[in-house]
């Protein structure tokens, strides 16, 4: 099949094709995504199309099959971020602990970095790669940041007894 009957094979089951798509898809975008998917196996294997109107029905059969890898693909998502949802709804951290509120008072450039080395376990070099600054830029900021955390902390009344867990003053007594 040359392009120009291909043309013609295209100027004739389009629209009838996106109408099978729309009445089987949720939206207006993924019926234009199966469409365009059927037409481009149709051209990739042209030379299979039948003549008159067995290119029809052929074609019918490759939406069909789009179609149904569509699904698939909308019920594997599906899945997938029903397992996200839950996986987020535990929490990383207590929000309601003291140490998370002091840390929440602190300005997000704080933040970042103490997330960073924290949280990812990242080095002075690896975030200096990820916010493209020096490293002697990244270990000036973190140390000014930990001691603005410290000092936050200290204020909240929350001590800090070396790598253990911080406590409340109110603990200590």
């Amino acid at each position: 099949m040359d392009k120009e009957e291909f043309a013609a094979v295209y100027a004739t089951t389009y629209r009838g094709l996106l109408g099978y798509a729309l009445r089987r898809c949720d939206t207006p975008e993924d019926a234009a995504d199966v469409v365009a998917e059927t037409f481009t196996i149709a051209w990739r294997r042209a030379a299979d199309i039948p003549p008159g109107d067995g290119a029809r029905l052929w074609l019918y059969g490759v939406a069909r099959r789009v179609l149904a890898n569509h699904r698939r693909g909308v019920q594997r998502h599906a899945h997938k971020t029903a397992a996200l949802r839950a996986g987020l709804t535990a929490p990383v951290h207590d929000d309601d602990s003291p140490v998370a509120e002091v840390f929440a008072t602190l300005p997000e450039r704080d933040r970042e970095l103490l997330t960073l080395v924290a949280w990812e376990g990242l080095t002075v070099p690896e975030i200096a790669a990820v916010l493209g600054c020096s490293r002697n830029a990244v270990s000036i900021r973190l140390h000014r940041a930990r001691k603005r955390f410290a000092r936050a902390l200290r204020a909240a009344g929350v001590d800090q007894p070396g790598p253990g867990r911080p406590v409340l003053r109110s603990e200590l007594a």
